[in-house]
């Protein structure tokens, strides 16, 4: 049949739509395919830059079970086998065994970071020694070595007691009494035995309560021409004198604590304050340091009883005795007036090299975030707790951070950093001198640092101090950890219990001093926790071997940890707490915490000294009314918090680096006053006792005494200007809390 134009036009539209329709469909089909392509592509690019916006909460569980109690006494018994003291080659070999370590599990780098810095040690030519004289002829003088009470602990490279940076020299002298060797002890010979000299003798001193620089200090500020420091079996042998290592952890009486007597704001290497101890700097002379300027020693309870019980004078007061069965007395001197005590230190204060460690893993989307983890590696003999504990339990966090990295299966968002410090014994070089040297980078891109400076001191509960940021961090990681004694369902549930019967929440105190957190905190305003599994406080006051040649492999495990469980939990805390920090999107803080805290620390300083302070016309209206500021900034801050979308990479940022750097806004760059090197105006350790924290320090040490100040004015316009600084400070990190620069 012909078909016609007209009648081929209709035919001819159905086939164009037929082709069309088709056409549109596929075309369908491939906008749907790369919607899918494109949708898994921007899914995979977030989770790539992004670092899971939801935590893998399985990496946590595995790092957690991976680590390994037996690991943990094996890298101890290696790390605590010989004397490895700062400065020596038995030092350098720690320091290169832990790098070697690390590079082996698998981490993206480790190396050595030397400095040149002053060390001490006693002359093997010219033994230290406190000498018992009678018309000049030497009677009797102190043990020049720690007896070996185990063939075990014997090693040639123990090092004999001695106190670091003591001033050399041969002094003599009538011998007092001072009990701890604190301001109040001094205080109270002061006013009530006047006719007690201390200018020109030599005085004994118990070690406790304070640090053993600061009794130093107090000495040569009241005129003492030498100290003489012991351990007394009320602190440190409580179960008595016959039960004692080997038998127990308790101290035997010729047992003796070694330790350094630097007491200065300036921590770190005397010489080259405030900068790294690298060849080119700028070294001080000796004399211009704030080393000690008189002559320090410490000798075993054995040898402080021959001294003590001879003395003459009144009696002490009953809080001032100890447990040695004696009278104790205050003196001066002997009650054969024939006798006097003669101290002999020779000393040396020279420059050696000591060495960091240094290891990382990189961050795969936030590389320019630091996360620090850190322990000190130096021992003054074996240090099987102190600091070895630490490091036993840090290469066994790294080693299951390596397995993770090395097999695959995780890599952190932000990089994490592990130091094993060197010379801490010596007054915080290592850790100081690395902040120094490094102030600006760690400054700019630290988070936090999180230490144990020794995994533990005891077999009672956990004990944590940090500044209020990470108390949320280390809350979840408990909970997270079994606790080692089986006695409740978590560490974080005993914690409690043992920690703040009925509370709500574990205590954590704040940060003192006496480790290598300080430069973080104080100098640069790194949030930073410390750890350690510990005793019970209420019962016992100082781990009895402490810094003894005593402190061995044996005595952890027969007498403080015997199957390394509760090693293992402080582990498996430090690991999670790093992890969690390194790795979650929106950094596990909470600054309401902050706000808590800082109104808890000033509501007691208002109870102490109010009343005084409106007699010269100051109030805390000011402050209280900073606090408010900020109490409603943190609530503000944690709603934009809770709403941050965490797929947006700038809205973390911004939110991270305002959490992160919420601490530095509690420095103040002109320091402490008379302490210019402690610039956290919050916390910073007390200037009375170095061992403690004091909240709010330039204000309390302004405070401390005022009344007895022979120029009052002067002060009182310190605690105005401590007044005018602490409300500032507590305003500028609202301001900075809620991101303005104008209200």
């Amino acid at each position: 049949m012909d078909v016609t134009a007209d009648d081929k036009t209709p035919l001819m539209n159905k086939t164009y739509s037929r082709k069309r329709n088709t056409l549109l469909a596929l075309l369908l089909i491939g906008v749907i395919i790369s919607a899918v392509l494109i949708g898994y592509c921007v899914e995979f690019f977030l989770h790539r830059c992004q670092g899971n916006a939801k935590e893998d909460t399985a990496i946590a569980d595995l790092l957690i079970r991976s680590v390994s109690a037996k690991n943990i006494e094996e890298n101890l018994k290696v790390l605590s086998a010989v004397p490895h003291l700062a400065g020596t080659p038995e030092g350098l070999k720690t320091a290169e065994y832990v790098r070697d370590k690390w590079l082996e599990q698998g981490l993206d780098s480790a190396k050595l970071v030397p400095y040149n810095v002053m060390l001490s040690y006693p002359n093997p030519d010219l033994p230290n020694k406190v000498s018992l004289l009678e018309n000049g002829t030497e009677i009797f003088h102190s043990a020049l070595e720690e007896k070996i009470l185990r063939p075990e602990d014997d090693n040639p490279n123990i090092v004999p007691p001695f106190n670091a940076y003591s001033y050399q020299g041969e002094i003599e002298g009538n011998l007092v009494y001072v009990n701890y060797g604190r301001h109040e002890d001094f205080k109270y010979l002061q006013e009530n035995y006047p006719e007690i000299n201390i200018n020109g003798s030599i005085v004994i001193v118990k070690y406790g309560y304070l640090f053993r620089g600061t009794k130093v200090k107090l000495a040569q500020k009241a005129g003492a021409i030498g100290v003489i420091l012991y351990s007394d079996p009320a602190e440190y042998a409580l179960e008595g004198e016959s039960y004692v290592y080997p038998s127990s952890w308790w101290l035997p009486g010729t047992g003796v604590q070694r330790g350094n007597v630097f007491d200065s704001d300036a921590k770190g290497d005397p010489v080259t304050p405030g900068y790294p101890a690298k060849p080119y700097m700028y070294r001080l002379d000796d004399e211009d340091t704030a080393l000690p300027k008189i002559p320090v020693h410490p000798i075993g309870y054995d040898d402080a009883r021959r001294f003590l019980r001879e003395m003459t004078g009144p009696e002490v007061p009953n809080d001032w005795r100890g447990n040695l069965n004696i009278t104790y007395r205050l003196g001066p001197g002997f009650t054969n007036t024939n006798r006097k005590v003669k101290l002999s230190v020779h000393s040396s204060r020279e420059q050696r090299t000591v060495y960091n460690v240094i290891g990382t893993i990189t961050g795969k989307t936030e590389p320019d975030r630091y996360v620090i983890l850190g322990n000190h590696r130096d021992a003054w003999v074996y240090g099987a707790m102190d600091p070895s504990s630490g490091t036993a339990s840090l290469l066994e966090i790294t080693r299951a951070y390596g397995e993770l990295i090395v097999s695959g299966r995780w890599r952190p968002r932000r990089t994490i950093i592990f130091a094993s410090w060197d010379a801490e014994e010596y007054q915080l070089q290592g850790s100081t001198e690395y902040v120094e040297e490094f102030q600006s980078s760690l400054a700019d891109r630290a988070v936090a640092y999180i230490n144990v400076d020794l995994s533990l001191v005891g077999n009672y509960s956990l004990y944590a101090r940090g500044t209020p940021l990470l108390y949320q961090a280390i809350f979840a990681a408990t909970k997270k950890v079994a606790d080692p004694d089986g006695t409740a369902d978590s560490l974080y549930d005993s914690w409690l219990a043992k920690s703040a019967p009925g509370a709500d929440k574990p205590s954590v105190a704040d940060l003192g001093t006496g480790s290598d957190f300080e430069p973080f905190v104080y100098r640069i305003g790194v949030s930073a926790l410390d750890m350690t599994y510990s005793y019970d406080w209420k019962k016992i006051k100082y781990y009895p071997v402490y810094h003894s040649s005593y402190e061995t492999f044996y005595c952890v495990k027969t007498f403080v940890d015997s199957n390394f469980l509760r090693s293992q939990a402080v582990a498996q805390v430090w690991a999670e707490v790093g992890r969690h920090l390194g790795d979650a999107v929106v950094l596990p803080m909470d600054t309401r915490e902050y706000g808590i805290r800082l109104r808890q620390a000033m509501d007691a300083i208002r109870e102490l000294y109010a009343d005084k302070m409106e007699q010269q016309d100051i109030y805390f209206d000011d402050i209280y009314s900073a606090l408010d500021n900020f109490t409603s900034a943190t609530e503000r801050f944690q709603t934009e918090m809770d709403q941050v979308n965490k797929d947006n990479q700038l809205e973390v940022r911004n939110v991270n680096d305002r959490l992160m750097n919420l601490e530095r806004s509690f420095i103040d760059p002109l320091g402490l006053p008379d302490r210019k090197y402690l610039r956290h105006v919050v916390f910073a350790p007390s200037e009375h006792d170095q061992y403690s924290s004091s909240a709010f320090p330039g204000l309390v040490d302004a405070m401390f005494e005022i009344d007895s100040d022979p120029r009052p004015e002067e002060r009182w316009d310190v605690v105005r200007q401590q007044m005018a600084v602490i409300a500032y400070t507590i305003q500028s990190a609202a301001y900075a809390l809620l991101g303005v620069a104008c209200i």
